[in-house]
């Protein structure tokens, strides 16, 4: 069974990338803190890339920003390729099949409490 849950904040705000095909999609970066301290008393992350398509792709660019707590529910992608120097390298992605916006950013949190 290949499936994986993340919650985590993204990176920086989404953007939507259109295709003739009429397909959209939208590749977001998600830093995942750990659960654990590491021997400097300090929390890890790890930075992750995530692939969703269509409806989720289009509503992820409207609504959510950089900051924003996010939950994607997906499947793991590996794939290779050459680079410039014919070297082999490898990828590891998330394929979503669905996210779930958890929480905004703080500073919007803020943001729109002042303009009540």
């Amino acid at each position: 069974m290949n499936n994986v849950i993340l919650v985590g904040r993204l990176v920086s705000d989404p953007e939507l990338e259109e295709f003739e095909t009429e397909k959209q999609k939208t590749m977001i970066n998600l830093v995942v803190p750990r659960n654990f301290k590491n021997a400097d008393g300090m929390y890890e992350a790890d930075f992750i890339r995530c692939i969703l398509w269509n409806g989720i792709a289009i509503n992820t660019t409207k609504y959510c920003s950089k900051g924003d707590v996010v939950a994607v529910r997906g499947r793991i992608q590996t794939s290779s390729y050459e680079d410039d120097e014919n070297i082999r390298k490898y990828k590891t992605e998330v394929i979503a099949q669905s996210i779930s916006f958890v929480a905004p950013h703080p500073k919007e949190k803020n943001k729109n409490e002042e303009n009540k």
